[in-house]
């Protein structure tokens, strides 16, 4: 029977921040806290962040949101985690001592050794059992690049004194009693992004664990996305509550915003964009460059699959002209400056800082600004920048059309970059379909506690997460497509300027 009185708690580790938000029996928020943890950057193309300092911050933040929520421990029905995805991080199953910073999904570092797991067969060796290609996006050889250079890992590693996880794992161990009996746990929408797990079976792929020299012992059993795993016991948290959903943040905005059926489908605007289509429980592969993944599995269900179209850089741009150029000092004050032109005086910005992701998989490309004249100011600049994220949405949304046969009609969006109203327009004239903003912008978040509320009875079924779900904005088309047709040719030759960089 559903229970509407308590709340259910998620947590939600991203890319440049973690939060804990309390939601209420409609979905709605009622507590957030948030904070910032540091980018680290060794060397060009490499990205690590301090697993130390996340979980710190997870506690900080979950302890913050119980005290200004003014909720005790006792109201909390259960907690959910939703996660950067592919990141990953190995430590000491006796200490919980990460052995070396968490890599980064954007780290570029392991693009030589992806091109040697290849081999004759290329980037797609694996994509048939995975679908996924070889790239240095995903976890598995991340884990390769950590074993074959800190010293001493991987006999540590085969003498089965590690553990590997994405921060799911990392999360879920350090909630659940770390070195005192914490659980070794992903879920498999995580997993299913590492290049280790087989699709189908929903289970590591020892074929692949040994071409890639990982020894299976370091790797957390694989769970579904919604059910109780064990009791919260780390202090700041509230002990005692059932963890009850894992889900990378993708999958988790898709639960989120009520993706549940086939054929619908959400975009997601954070550090990259993330577009996923719910193709029900049969895996559907792509010949346009999209991935294929596990959407959600509720327990004692089968899997749900996606498409996923991933875009290494948008939100993380305008973080760029903020921290690099200085030519903003808010993300907020992207809109107000690019609403100072009437376009973008025909300079474009291709953010390829990390390669090209879906749908071209280039990582030999880098970023470039094209079009510059002594016309172009700082507005058209910044304008540039936001219309990357549009035009880059619709390459995937054009890659997903010719896969599934599906026609978009609507396209539902979520993600911090959502509140730019000029972006949201510019991304309806683009693409030529109706944007659909929801009243509930933190979706991610939201996803997990829907998942977490299901396991324990909060919420009955996902009839009421469809019930939930309004919308607050839509956004209609107003381009005509002459201009339309122009601009997108335009965007994919500056786009060619990217290529062949690195």
């Amino acid at each position: 029977m559903a229970r509407s009185s308590g709340y259910v708690l998620s947590i939600d580790q991203g890319t440049t921040s973690s939060r804990a938000i309390l939601f209420d029996h409609r979905g709605r928020p009622v507590g957030s806290e948030q904070v910032e943890h540091d980018q680290l950057f060794p060397k060009p193309g490499w990205v690590e962040h301090n697993a130390n300092e996340i979980w710190r911050n997870v506690r900080r933040v979950t302890a913050s949101v119980l005290a200004s929520a003014e909720i005790q421990p006792r109201e909390v029905m259960a907690c959910g985690i939703t996660n950067q995805r592919e990141t990953t991080v190995v430590w000491e199953r006796a200490t919980g001592r990460p052995v070396h910073n968490a890599i980064v999904w954007q780290d570029t570092r392991t693009a030589a050794l992806c091109e040697r797991l290849g081999g004759d067969a290329g980037p797609d060796r694996y994509r048939e059992r995975t679908g996924l290609p070889l790239s240095t996006y995903f976890a598995g050889p991340k884990l390769v690049w950590l074993l074959e250079n800190v010293d001493g890992l991987r006999e540590r590693a085969e003498d089965g004194e590690l553990c590997f996880g994405t921060m799911d794992s990392w999360l879920a161990w350090n909630l659940t009693g770390g070195p005192n009996g914490g659980l070794h746990i992903t879920d498999v929408t995580n997993a299913s992004r590492t290049m280790l797990m087989d699709l189908r079976t929903l289970k590591w792929d020892e074929e692949i664990c040994a071409d890639f020299g990982i020894p299976m012992g370091m790797l957390p059993e694989i769970r579904s996305s919604s059910e109780v795993y064990g009791n919260l016991t780390a202090s700041g948290t509230p002990e005692g509550v059932p963890l009850a959903s894992i889900l990378g943040d993708q999958q988790a905005a898709t639960f989120g915003q009520a993706c549940l059926e086939p054929g619908q489908a959400k975009n997601t605007y954070g550090t990259g964009n993330f577009l996923l289509l719910n193709t029900g429980t049969e895996p559907v592969f792509s010949d346009h460059g999209l991935l294929t993944t596990v959407c959600y599995q509720v327990a004692g269900e089968k899997a749900r699959y996606a498409l996923e179209g991933s875009i290494a850089v948008t939100g993380s741009l305008i973080q760029w002209l903020r921290d690099n150029l200085g030519l903003i000092t808010s993300a907020s004050q992207s809109e107000r400056i690019a609403e100072s032109v009437d376009d973008n005086g025909g300079a474009y910005i291709v953010p390829a800082f990390s390669g090209l992701f879906a749908p071209r998989w280039r990582p030999d490309a880098r970023g470039v600004i094209v079009g510059l004249t002594r016309y172009i100011n700082r507005g058209h600049l910044v304008r540039a920048a936001l219309e990357a994220s549009a035009y880059q949405t619709r390459e995937v949304i054009e890659a997903m059309t010719a896969d599934s046969g599906v026609k978009l009609t609507a396209l539902k969006v979520d993600g911090g970059m959502v509140v730019n109203n000029l972006l949201m327009q510019f991304q309806a004239d683009i693409l030529d379909v109706p944007v659909i903003r929801p009243v509930v912008n933190e979706t991610t978040a939201l996803g997990a506690a829907y998942a977490a509320g299901l396991a324990v009875g909060y919420w009955k079924s996902v009839d009421d997460i469809t019930a939930n779900w309004a919308q607050d904005k839509q956004w209609e088309p107003q381009m005509d497509s002459d201009e339309r047709a122009r601009l997108y040719a335009e965007w994919n030759r500056a786009v060619e300027h990217s290529l062949d960089l690195a």
